[in-house]
């Protein structure tokens, strides 16, 4: 289109500099000149438009795609996580698809199970470099992926992470992240609790063997200071101790914590909230995007997580177009509401979608090219995504959006001011 607006430009210049000549013959030829002229370049931008449709068509028939992977569990304790990405994945490539593509071009998309394992992460990774994967949308799970941003990195290949908070997972300048890193987490939520007077006694229950974790508490210590907040208790357990919390609920009562912070997944927090009904301690609970998916645990009565808050950049219950639309495809095609990880990956898959279309970039380029010219484009794109609104990514792979937090009432997560 830039031609067609070079050439009318032309052209009004001769028809305005013939006109300066006088004389009623030089104005009549002036202005079939310049009619000409315009005539002349609405051809030339429509054959330029007809000729790149021709292109993209030859593309498609020659079978060309934009092939991008996904890997996450969806087996194991953590597989609401990597089920909710592959969902969220799978809606957007569909509603692209259907509207044309990307530049012209279908895409193809496949998943893989890691089982939350960093081996199976890297077998899932191998598999669908085989396969022919051009992009990652992964991994889920922060170990997993930084496992596998050591192997994307070697091969130089685009990855965009919708879950993976530790530090570590977008260290490399191949990889970038939709979700928050572990140091954002825990500031946020320290700052929320905070300024929204929640608590001034907060205990802290977290897993030392965990990344994502160990890596949340130790920003939120840091910024509960700021915030005036006591911990009066901050106690660990492990992936080998991850089913007994008595010692540590206790701990928290008896340091008269009003509320909890568990920066955690949701299957311990899940424990954590029967006990803590067992033994009678009813504290305000508050964690970050680990524990969305705690509705959805197998016998778990979700009545024990009322008035639970979550950090998360995601609520189903919003009323804007673009999350209503997304909620009501998601239940259609899948027969439940959709958790922050899916809304993570939806925007993973359209934020590829925007880099690629500002790179002009197509499938034949090879994994290295399309890593170079799509890396450099994410500074340029601005998203609308359902995890934030205008969100931009700087040139270390982290996303600028505001921070929201959600509570459960009545069994489902509402939008918290």
């Amino acid at each position: 289109m830039k031609k067609k607006f070079l050439t009318l430009g032309l052209a009004a210049a001769v028809a305005a500099s013939l006109a300066a000549c006088g004389g009623s013959s030089s104005e009549t030829t002036a202005a079939e000149t310049a009619a000409a002229e315009t005539e002349a370049a609405g051809e030339a931008a429509e054959e330029t438009e007809a000729a790149e449709g021709e292109e993209a068509e030859a593309g498609a028939a020659d079978g060309a795609v934009f092939k991008i992977g996904g890997i996450g569990p969806i087996t194991g304790d953590a597989a609401a996580y990597g089920i909710a990405v592959q969902r969220g994945a799978e809606l957007a490539v569909k509603e692209i698809n259907e509207a044309g593509g990307i530049n012209g071009y279908q895409i193809e998309f496949q998943f893989q199970d890691d089982e939350n394992d960093p081996e199976k992460a890297v077998s899932a990774y191998n598999t669908l470099k085989d396969w022919g994967m051009q992009f990652l949308d992964g991994t889920t799970t922060s170990n997993p992926c930084i496992a596998v941003a050591d192997k994307t990195m070697a091969d130089n290949m685009f990855q965009i992470t919708p879950s993976g908070s530790a530090v570590e997972c977008a260290a490399n300048p191949n990889v970038f992240r939709v979700c928050f890193s572990d140091p954002d987490q825990g500031s946020a939520a320290a700052t929320y609790i905070g300024e929204h007077a929640l608590a001034s006694k907060v205990a802290v229950i977290y897993d030392s063997s965990s990344v994502y974790s160990s890596g949340i508490y130790e920003n939120f210590a840091k910024e509960a200071q700021n915030q005036g907040i006591e911990i009066v208790s901050a106690e660990a357990f492990t992936a080998d101790s991850n089913k007994d919390f008595s010692t540590q609920l206790q701990k928290a009562k008896d340091g008269g914590a009003e509320l909890v912070f568990l920066p955690i997944y949701y299957t311990e927090a899940s424990l954590i909230l029967q006990q803590a009904d067992t033994m009678g301690y009813d504290p305000a609970f508050f964690g970050c995007d680990g524990m969305d998916g705690i509705l959805n645990v197998e016998n778990f009565d979700t009545s024990l997580a009322e008035g639970l808050m979550l950090l998360t950049p995601f609520a189903a219950d919003a009323t804007d177009d673009l999350t209503v639309n997304f909620v009501t495809s998601y239940e259609e095609a899948y027969g439940e509401t959709p958790i922050q990880f899916a809304a993570d990956s939806y925007d993973a898959i359209y934020a590829i979608k925007l880099a690629v279309e500002d790179a002009g970039a197509t499938p034949d380029m090879s994994v290295s090219d399309l890593c170079e010219a799509v890396k450099a484009s994410m500074v340029n794109i601005t998203l609308d995504g359902l995890t934030g609104a205008g969100m931009t990514w700087t040139e270390d792979g982290e996303p600028h959006k505001a921070p929201k937090a959600v509570m459960v009432e009545n069994g489902a997560y509402t939008a918290m001011e």
